[in-house]
């Protein structure tokens, strides 16, 4: 018996106290996988920057509009059902909604706003020099474009469903005040 094949005689229970722990390693990595995604510059599936590129422009602009007094807001929107579209059709069918709803959204908006991707099936775009009542608008038309535009995978057509709200940008707030406004809205809105 060589060298090698002796290293995988162990017995079952080895075996399986090694499944486990692979187990475990492949969760934590997965679980690093995430938190990075999270705090990306760039999303990985959209064309769009990521959280974090999201987070240091609504800083930014949050900054601005103290500074400044200038209206801002944002909007968030949450796809519906994507998780059962992609066990209905694949995950392949699940990215390809992120993806169209990315370029239906860019191909909606002004070059100055800041469209990203904030969640698992969400967006976020924030809404510079533009007032709440404006803002409001905006984010019902982008809610009925993407109603209004189902998912082409050539064989089926899917419709897509997203909850939208609006978040204004208050007198002192801060970039966490405004993004928690605009998670309890969206949870309450795609619940």
């Amino acid at each position: 018996m060589s060298r090698h094949s002796s290293e995988f005689a162990g017995t079952p229970v080895e075996t399986e106290d090694e499944n486990a722990l692979l187990r475990a390693a492949l969760a934590e990595a997965q679980q690093r996988i995430a938190t990075l995604e999270a705090q990306a510059e760039v999303d990985g599936v959209t064309p769009l920057p990521g959280a974090g590129r999201f987070r240091t422009e609504l800083e930014r602009v949050v900054g601005l509009s103290e500074r400044h007094g200038t209206p801002a807001a944002v909007v968030g929107i949450a796809l519906k059902g994507l998780d059962a579209m992609g066990e209905d059709h694949g995950h392949f069918a699940a990215d390809a909604a992120l993806v169209h709803v990315a370029r239906l959204l860019c191909g909606l908006i002004r070059t100055t706003d800041v469209l990203a991707r904030t969640g698992p099936a969400e967006f976020g775009l924030i809404l510079d020099h533009l007032d709440l009542d404006s803002a409001i608008d905006a984010g019902e038309r982008l809610g009925r474009c993407i109603e209004a535009s189902p998912l082409d995978l050539g064989h089926i057509q899917l419709p897509l469903h997203a909850a939208v709200v609006t978040t204004g940008i208050l007198a002192g707030d801060k970039a966490e005040d405004v993004l928690e406004r605009c998670r309890r809205s969206l949870a309450r809105a795609a619940g």
